[in-house]
């Protein structure tokens, strides 16, 4: 069984570095779409994501429509944002499904968001919440996702 995380223009090194981490950990693909603000060589990510980072499996897209000029999407994607009510719990995953989070600042682009609105799910905050940090968002939702298919994972 596998995941795959989007990551849509990250900004922040040590987010990525452990996202990445997290993946190794869970058997999921990593995917991040340029632009990116930092060199994902630098020492934050890697220090951030330990000695994982070479076994991370790892893909790195010039644009969000290369991205998806190279991946079928359709009903396997889910796309997490405050600009929805529906709650991450109440999504179907499946095995190679890609999960999108957007960047620390800006999120989602909007044009993706709305193509794709009944795939948009979030995380429940309070009223006094505004966001997340990314990493702890993409721990939270992809193991929901593998919760969802231990039976599958426990195999793999």
């Amino acid at each position: 069984m596998s995941f795959n995380l989007v990551l849509v223009h990250p900004q922040i090194p040590n987010n990525t570095g452990a996202i990445g981490r997290l993946c190794v950990n869970a058997g999921a693909s990593l995917h991040l779409i340029k632009p990116i603000a930092f060199d994902i060589d630098e020492k934050a990510v890697r220090r951030a994501g330990l000695d994982y980072w070479d076994k991370l499996d790892l893909h790195v897209w010039e644009s969000i429509d290369d991205f998806f000029e190279h991946n079928t999407i359709s009903y396997n994607a889910y796309f997490a944002t405050t600009k929805t009510d529906k709650p991450y719990f109440e999504a179907d995953f499946k095995d190679g499904d890609f999960i999108f989070f957007g960047s620390e600042t800006a999120g989602i682009p909007e044009d993706v968001l709305n193509k794709y609105k009944s795939q948009n799910i979030t995380i429940p905050m309070t009223k006094d919440g505004r966001s997340l940090n990314l990493a702890i968002s993409t721990g939270i939702i992809l193991y929901d996702a593998i919760r969802q298919n231990y039976a599958t994972f426990k195999e793999d």
